[in-house]
Protein backbone atom coordinates (compact mmCIF):
# COMPACT_ATOMS: atom_id res chain seq x y z
CA UNK A 1 0.00 0.00 0.00
CA UNK A 2 1.37 3.40 -0.98
CA UNK A 3 0.25 5.63 1.33
CA UNK A 4 0.27 9.83 -0.20
CA UNK A 5 0.22 12.38 2.73
CA UNK A 6 -0.29 16.08 2.16
CA UNK A 7 1.39 18.35 4.66
CA UNK A 8 1.28 22.26 4.65
CA UNK A 9 3.89 25.08 6.15
CA UNK A 10 1.39 27.65 8.63
CA UNK A 11 2.81 29.75 11.49
CA UNK A 12 3.79 28.13 14.50
CA UNK A 13 0.20 26.84 16.83
CA UNK A 14 2.36 28.83 19.55
CA UNK A 15 2.82 31.80 17.74
CA UNK A 16 0.54 34.99 18.16
CA UNK A 17 -0.43 36.07 15.05
CA UNK A 18 -0.33 39.63 13.91
CA UNK A 19 -2.88 41.46 11.31
CA UNK A 20 -0.75 43.55 8.43
CA UNK A 21 -1.21 47.35 8.87
CA UNK A 22 -2.75 47.72 5.27
CA UNK A 23 -4.87 44.76 6.35
CA UNK A 24 -3.95 42.69 3.33
CA UNK A 25 -3.45 39.38 5.56
CA UNK A 26 -1.24 38.61 8.91
CA UNK A 27 2.46 39.11 9.38
CA UNK A 28 4.57 35.64 8.17
CA UNK A 29 7.83 38.34 7.68
CA UNK A 30 10.72 36.74 10.74
CA UNK A 31 7.74 34.34 12.16
CA UNK A 32 8.57 31.00 12.90
CA UNK A 33 7.35 28.53 10.57
CA UNK A 34 6.31 25.16 11.36
CA UNK A 35 4.06 21.89 9.87
CA UNK A 36 0.19 22.36 10.30
CA UNK A 37 -0.81 20.00 13.45
CA UNK A 38 -3.08 18.03 11.93
CA UNK A 39 -0.99 17.39 8.78
CA UNK A 40 1.78 16.41 11.89
CA UNK A 41 -1.19 13.88 13.12
CA UNK A 42 -1.64 12.69 9.05
CA UNK A 43 2.59 12.01 8.83
CA UNK A 44 2.82 10.04 11.97
CA UNK A 45 -0.48 7.52 11.37
CA UNK A 46 1.27 6.94 7.92
CA UNK A 47 4.55 6.12 9.68
CA UNK A 48 3.32 3.77 11.84
CA UNK A 49 0.94 2.31 8.67
CA UNK A 50 4.02 1.32 7.50
CA UNK A 51 6.27 0.31 10.80
CA UNK A 52 3.24 -2.39 11.22
CA UNK A 53 3.62 -3.80 7.96
CA UNK A 54 0.71 -2.60 6.09
CA UNK A 55 2.18 0.20 4.41
CA UNK A 56 5.10 -0.31 1.99
CA UNK A 57 5.60 3.61 1.00
CA UNK A 58 4.77 7.51 2.13
CA UNK A 59 5.15 10.33 -0.06
CA UNK A 60 4.41 13.59 1.60
CA UNK A 61 3.71 16.15 -1.12
CA UNK A 62 3.22 20.23 0.09
CA UNK A 63 1.94 22.52 -2.75
CA UNK A 64 3.19 26.15 -1.59
CA UNK A 65 6.32 28.68 -2.25
CA UNK A 66 10.17 27.76 -1.58
CA UNK A 67 9.64 27.49 2.48
CA UNK A 68 7.43 24.37 1.87
CA UNK A 69 10.26 22.21 1.54
CA UNK A 70 11.02 22.85 5.62
CA UNK A 71 8.11 20.55 6.21
CA UNK A 72 9.01 18.23 4.35
CA UNK A 73 12.03 17.70 5.43
CA UNK A 74 10.57 17.21 8.70
CA UNK A 75 7.97 14.65 7.39
CA UNK A 76 10.65 13.15 5.79
CA UNK A 77 12.98 12.95 9.04
CA UNK A 78 9.86 11.30 11.13
CA UNK A 79 9.84 8.08 8.36
CA UNK A 80 8.69 9.23 4.93
CA UNK A 81 10.17 8.18 1.92
CA UNK A 82 9.93 10.62 -0.94
CA UNK A 83 8.46 14.38 -1.12
CA UNK A 84 7.25 16.28 -3.53
CA UNK A 85 7.37 19.86 -3.58
CA UNK A 86 4.93 21.45 -5.48
CA UNK A 87 5.66 25.79 -5.86
CA UNK A 88 3.27 28.08 -6.04
CA UNK A 89 5.07 31.39 -5.47
CA UNK A 90 3.96 33.77 -3.00
CA UNK A 91 0.42 32.78 -2.77
CA UNK A 92 -1.05 29.64 -1.62
CA UNK A 93 -3.91 28.07 -4.38
CA UNK A 94 -7.48 27.92 -3.02
CA UNK A 95 -8.64 24.65 -1.91
CA UNK A 96 -10.27 23.50 -5.01
CA UNK A 97 -6.97 23.55 -6.82
CA UNK A 98 -5.26 22.32 -3.94
CA UNK A 99 -7.65 19.13 -4.44
CA UNK A 100 -6.85 19.49 -7.78
CA UNK A 101 -3.50 18.99 -7.99
CA UNK A 102 -3.61 16.13 -5.16
CA UNK A 103 -5.46 14.12 -7.47
CA UNK A 104 -3.19 14.85 -10.22
CA UNK A 105 -0.22 13.28 -7.45
CA UNK A 106 -2.65 10.73 -6.42
CA UNK A 107 -3.03 9.14 -10.11
CA UNK A 108 0.60 9.75 -11.41
CA UNK A 109 1.99 7.92 -7.82
CA UNK A 110 -0.44 4.87 -8.13
CA UNK A 111 -1.30 6.16 -4.41
CA UNK A 112 -3.87 3.61 -2.57
CA UNK A 113 -4.67 5.57 0.56
CA UNK A 114 -4.13 9.13 1.17
CA UNK A 115 -4.00 10.73 5.02
CA UNK A 116 -4.26 14.15 5.70
CA UNK A 117 -5.48 16.50 8.49
CA UNK A 118 -8.80 17.59 8.73
CA UNK A 119 -7.71 21.45 8.16
CA UNK A 120 -4.95 23.77 8.27
CA UNK A 121 -4.92 25.96 11.28
CA UNK A 122 -4.46 29.41 9.05
CA UNK A 123 -6.99 29.05 6.58
CA UNK A 124 -9.14 27.05 8.76
CA UNK A 125 -11.12 25.37 5.79
CA UNK A 126 -12.06 21.57 5.89
CA UNK A 127 -12.38 21.62 2.53
CA UNK A 128 -9.47 19.83 0.83
CA UNK A 129 -9.90 16.57 1.96
CA UNK A 130 -13.56 16.49 0.81
CA UNK A 131 -13.12 18.18 -2.78
CA UNK A 132 -10.48 15.31 -3.59
CA UNK A 133 -12.13 12.28 -2.56
CA UNK A 134 -14.76 13.69 -4.76
CA UNK A 135 -12.96 13.86 -7.44
CA UNK A 136 -11.16 10.56 -7.45
CA UNK A 137 -14.50 9.31 -6.32
CA UNK A 138 -12.90 7.33 -3.71
CA UNK A 139 -14.59 6.81 -0.20
CA UNK A 140 -14.01 9.79 2.44
CA UNK A 141 -13.83 9.61 6.37
CA UNK A 142 -13.54 12.87 7.56
CA UNK A 143 -12.74 13.92 11.41
CA UNK A 144 -10.87 10.60 11.82
CA UNK A 145 -10.45 9.94 15.43
CA UNK A 146 -9.59 6.29 15.15
CA UNK A 147 -8.40 3.65 12.48
CA UNK A 148 -7.85 -0.09 11.72
CA UNK A 149 -6.77 -2.02 8.31
CA UNK A 150 -8.64 -5.34 8.27
CA UNK A 151 -8.18 -7.00 5.23
CA UNK A 152 -9.77 -4.81 2.14
CA UNK A 153 -11.57 -2.73 4.55
CA UNK A 154 -10.24 0.67 6.90
CA UNK A 155 -12.58 0.54 9.73
CA UNK A 156 -12.46 4.39 11.38
CA UNK A 157 -14.36 6.28 13.93
CA UNK A 158 -15.17 9.38 13.35
CA UNK A 159 -15.92 12.64 15.56
CA UNK A 160 -20.01 14.12 15.05
CA UNK A 161 -22.14 16.54 16.65
CA UNK A 162 -23.45 13.93 18.32
CA UNK A 163 -20.55 11.24 19.42
CA UNK A 164 -18.99 9.24 17.44
CA UNK A 165 -19.60 7.40 14.55
CA UNK A 166 -17.89 3.94 13.21
CA UNK A 167 -17.49 3.35 9.16
CA UNK A 168 -16.34 0.54 7.22
CA UNK A 169 -14.35 2.42 4.31
CA UNK A 170 -13.30 0.66 0.93
CA UNK A 171 -8.97 0.81 1.02
CA UNK A 172 -9.15 3.78 -1.63
CA UNK A 173 -9.95 5.79 0.65
CA UNK A 174 -9.16 10.18 1.82
CA UNK A 175 -8.91 10.32 5.30
CA UNK A 176 -8.73 13.49 6.89
CA UNK A 177 -7.47 13.01 10.56
CA UNK A 178 -8.54 14.79 14.29
CA UNK A 179 -6.40 15.52 17.04
CA UNK A 180 -7.06 12.40 19.31
CA UNK A 181 -5.55 9.92 16.84
CA UNK A 182 -1.88 9.86 17.71
CA UNK A 183 0.72 11.83 19.50
CA UNK A 184 2.59 13.09 16.60
CA UNK A 185 7.12 11.74 17.41
CA UNK A 186 9.41 14.15 17.80
CA UNK A 187 12.30 13.70 14.61
CA UNK A 188 15.76 12.26 16.09
CA UNK A 189 18.85 14.27 14.87
CA UNK A 190 20.27 11.28 13.21
CA UNK A 191 16.81 10.90 11.31
CA UNK A 192 16.85 14.70 10.60
CA UNK A 193 20.31 14.56 9.11
CA UNK A 194 19.12 10.99 7.26
CA UNK A 195 16.36 12.96 5.69
CA UNK A 196 18.83 15.32 3.51
CA UNK A 197 19.79 12.36 1.67
CA UNK A 198 15.89 11.52 0.89
CA UNK A 199 14.56 12.31 -2.22
CA UNK A 200 12.42 15.46 -2.47
CA UNK A 201 11.28 16.76 -6.32
CA UNK A 202 9.96 20.06 -7.19
CA UNK A 203 7.63 21.31 -9.54
CA UNK A 204 5.25 23.90 -10.00
CA UNK A 205 1.27 23.56 -10.86
CA UNK A 206 1.82 24.35 -14.81
CA UNK A 207 4.22 21.10 -14.98
CA UNK A 208 0.98 19.15 -14.13
CA UNK A 209 -1.37 21.12 -16.21
CA UNK A 210 -3.37 22.84 -13.27
CA UNK A 211 -4.54 26.35 -13.11
CA UNK A 212 -4.41 27.65 -9.45
CA UNK A 213 -5.22 31.23 -10.52
CA UNK A 214 -7.29 32.12 -7.72
CA UNK A 215 -10.95 32.66 -7.68
CA UNK A 216 -11.87 34.56 -4.48
CA UNK A 217 -10.30 37.77 -3.79
CA UNK A 218 -9.53 38.45 -0.03
CA UNK A 219 -10.86 42.45 0.62
CA UNK A 220 -10.04 42.66 4.33
CA UNK A 221 -7.98 40.68 7.38
CA UNK A 222 -9.18 42.22 11.03
CA UNK A 223 -8.57 41.31 14.71
CA UNK A 224 -11.66 39.64 16.32
CA UNK A 225 -13.02 42.25 18.40
CA UNK A 226 -11.86 42.67 22.07
CA UNK A 227 -14.16 40.80 24.36
CA UNK A 228 -16.29 42.65 26.72
CA UNK A 229 -15.54 42.34 30.06
CA UNK A 230 -17.64 40.26 32.19
CA UNK A 231 -19.70 40.91 35.29
CA UNK A 232 -20.38 39.46 38.35
CA UNK A 233 -24.02 39.31 40.13
CA UNK A 234 -24.87 38.84 43.28
CA UNK A 235 -27.90 36.32 43.10
CA UNK A 236 -29.26 33.55 41.00
CA UNK A 237 -32.05 35.71 40.46
CA UNK A 238 -30.28 38.50 39.22
CA UNK A 239 -28.12 36.43 37.05
CA UNK A 240 -31.59 34.62 35.65
CA UNK A 241 -32.94 38.16 35.15
CA UNK A 242 -29.99 39.40 33.41
CA UNK A 243 -29.93 36.30 31.25
CA UNK A 244 -33.56 36.98 30.40
CA UNK A 245 -33.47 41.20 29.76
CA UNK A 246 -30.35 42.14 28.77
CA UNK A 247 -28.82 38.70 27.01
CA UNK A 248 -32.50 37.84 25.96
CA UNK A 249 -30.88 33.75 25.94
CA UNK A 250 -33.67 32.64 27.81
Amino acid sequence: MKIIVPVKRVIDAYVTVRVKGDKSGVVTENVKMSMNPFCEIAVEQAVRLKEAGTATEIVVVTIGNDGGQDVLRTALAMGADRALHINCGADTPEPLAIAKLLKAVVEKENGDLVIMGKQTIDGDNNQTAQMLAALLDWAQGSFVSEMEIAGDKINITREVDGGLQKLALNKNAVLSVDLRLNEPRYASLPNIMKAKKKPLDASTPADWGIDVTPRLKILSVVEPPARASGVIVNSVAELIEKLKNEAKVI
